[in-house]
């Protein structure tokens, strides 16, 4: 039985981050370690373990998307499919960003401490001009992200051409070549090949997670237990109370998964993407939980969690919603209806195409404050917090993929409750 338990990934992702905090906490708070070689051996290990994923999501999720829409098998059925998925992400992130900006109005307000002039950008941060939040400027650059060379977008993972050139690419081959043809054979060898390559590396995740807390935990100091503790508080209740109340119970509305089922299969996924704060880090695992533990057709989840991957952001909707009206009280600026209306559609629309990295979502925030009217300089304050809550947040967006992809598949089977 301990032997059983101990090889659940899970339960060893749980005792990596352990162990990788009870070897931080015994260093001396004077320690050089940070300089020595185990350090840089420690670091290294994450490196290549993010380097790996790196190497091979690019070409995951093409080969993932063309193997699920050929196996769909008419291009209706991919309609209806991408139809359903569209919805049901929309669905949830409304649900994300109405419970922020909910909760956020009804607590009593910030206090006004901040002047503008005061906040300085630290080095290296750049803020995006004010141009860039029209609508055209952003529709342009969503649009400038998703029309790319294909070889370029697998070069510099780009998850958005690569999800636009393989449904393109997808839709051709399903119109165009007979059902048996060799070329939809191939697509599979390749599928099966890189997901076997995929398995190796998520064996080494242990390995990364214990590194990866070492790094983290050393370099954090205690930014977190300054005067942003209450705020990151409340992002952290509110997230937990979408991704352990709202999301959990729409599944079990929809599909009548036991929730004990639900979160186990859920819990490697959600543990990774805490640890790499990635969700195009944890897709290949995704997937594989998704088809072997929630049953979920492959044909739904190739197609499902790659989009989800880049365009399914409950967690981050959330957090920029709960961070415009933390800031715009911080600096005593009347948002009105209007400024409400603008955080409530920049929140949804910038979580879109949001990369799927750390702190990916950063140039979103900035838009959101600029059709909020707050100051651009206010981005400061949230770096001072924004990495360690950008853990739980991915840890949402993942969860949200996954039931995206249980709920939409029993849509498919015509099983799920609506």
């Amino acid at each position: 039985m301990n032997r059983k338990l101990l090889s659940s990934l899970p339960v060893q992702l749980l005792l990596a981050g352990i162990a990788a905090w009870c070897f931080t906490a015994l260093l001396p708070s004077d320690s050089a370690f940070t300089d020595s070689a185990l350090y840089s051996l420690i670091v290294l290990a994450k490196t290549t373990y993010i380097g790996l994923l790196k190497m091979v999501v690019g070409l995951v999720v093409m080969l993932s998307l063309l193997q699920g829409i050929t196996s769909i098998g008419s291009t209706v059925k991919l309609k209806a499919l991408g139809m359903k998925t569209v919805v049901f992400y929309f669905m949830t992130s409304l649900l994300a960003i109405s419970l922020a900006l909910g909760v956020s109005l009804s607590l009593p307000e910030w206090p006004a401490l901040i002047e503008p002039s005061s906040v300085v950008v630290q080095p290296g941060v750049e803020l995006i001009s004010e141009a860039s939040s029209s609508a055209g400027s952003i529709a342009t650059k969503l649009f400038s992200m998703a029309l790319v060379n294909p070889v370029d977008a697998l070069a510099n993972t780009n998850l958005l051409a690569i999800v636009v050139f393989s449904l393109m690419l997808g839709m051709a081959l399903l119109a165009t070549l007979p059902r048996e043809h060799a070329v939809f054979e191939v697509i599979s060898g390749f599928n099966t090949a890189v997901n076997y390559v995929v398995s190796g590396i998520i064996r080494l995740a242990p390995l990364a997670v214990f590194a990866i807390v070492v790094e983290f935990t050393l370099n954090s100091g205690d930014a977190l237990f300054g005067q942003l503790a209450l705020f990151a508080l409340l992002v952290f209740v509110l997230t937990a109370i979408h991704g352990g109340i709202v999301l959990p119970l729409i599944a079990k509305l929809m599909t009548g998964i036991r929730l004990g089922q639900l979160f186990k299969a859920l819990s490697a996924p959600m543990a990774m993407a805490f640890a790499t704060s990635s969700s195009s880090a944890t897709l290949p695992l995704s997937m594989q939980v998704a088809e072997e533990e929630l049953g979920v057709s492959q044909s739904t989840s190739s197609m499902v969690l790659p989009l989800g991957a880049i365009m399914n952001m409950d967690g981050t909707a959330l957090f920029e919603g709960v961070a415009a009206i933390f800031l715009a009280q911080l600096y005593g600026i009347d948002l009105g209806t209007s400024g409400l209306v603008m955080i409530f559609i920049m929140a949804m629309v910038s979580s879109i195409g949001a990369p799927g990295m750390p702190s990916g979502s950063m140039s979103g925030m900035q838009l959101v404050l600029l059709a909020a009217g707050i100051p651009l300089e206010a981005i400061a304050i949230l770096l001072i917090i924004e990495r360690p809550l950008d853990t739980f947040r991915t840890a949402v967006n993942v969860e949200g993929d996954l039931i995206a992809a249980l709920v939409v598949d029993k849509w498919q089977e015509g099983k799920a409750t609506v």
